[in-house]
């Protein structure tokens, strides 16, 4: 969705909130979940994106001081891996809020915890890499709580993402290149329903 569009609907979706029960009928308040799941998305894989070729390319170079690795903590000069610093900033968010959720997951997951749980997370994983470019938009109930659960497909946009994947001794796919969906980001969003 362009920033332009994007704007517009969150403006628009913040007008209808502002209006209700400003005298007349009664209007829903909020944000449209989709619209809450986009831009979600939107600022996370700007900044994963980013973090990948800004400073994970620039340190793994020939001259790097600093060594991106899964193991990172172990080294005098490590630096967390993108999927990890990732991780690190659901994990703030799950303590700071239950508005939302998100997760990096795979249908190749190296570390296992990355696996999809649910049929939504499956259903989902399996479209975004049969249909390249799209997303996919489901409701699940987990705990006895309604979700909108968004899947947004995570591709390869750097070498290093590349390389990491396919030499892991862990691995279950070795065969990934530049622009492969090599797995998704799942939004989950609470909705009362």
């Amino acid at each position: 969705m362009k920033a332009t569009k994007l704007w517009g609907s969150l403006a628009l979706a913040g007008a209808v909130a502002l209006t209700a029960g400003c005298g007349g009928e009664e209007k829903a308040a909020g944000v449209d979940p989709q619209i809450m799941a986009d831009s979600l998305f939107a600022v996370m894989a700007s900044d994963r994106a980013n973090y990948t070729k800004l400073i994970i390319k620039r340190l793994g170079g020939e001259a790097g001081f600093i060594k991106p690795d899964e193991h990172w903590e172990d080294l005098d000069n490590g630096a967390p891996l993108p999927a990890q610093m990732f991780r690190f900033g659901a994990e703030a968010v799950a303590e700071r809020t239950d508005a939302f959720t998100y997760s990096l997951q795979s249908l190749w997951p190296i570390n296992k915890q990355n696996a999809p749980r649910t049929d939504v997370e499956k259903t989902g994983l399996q479209y975004i890499v049969d249909n390249p470019g799209k997303n996919y938009y489901g409701e699940e109930e987990l705990g006895g709580v309604k979700y909108y659960t968004a899947v947004y497909p995570d591709v390869a946009v750097a070498t290093p993402c590349v390389d990491c994947h396919n030499k892991h001794k862990d691995s279950p796919r070795t065969d990934f290149k530049i622009g492969d969906t090599m797995g998704g980001v799942v939004v989950r969003i609470p909705i009362k329903g």
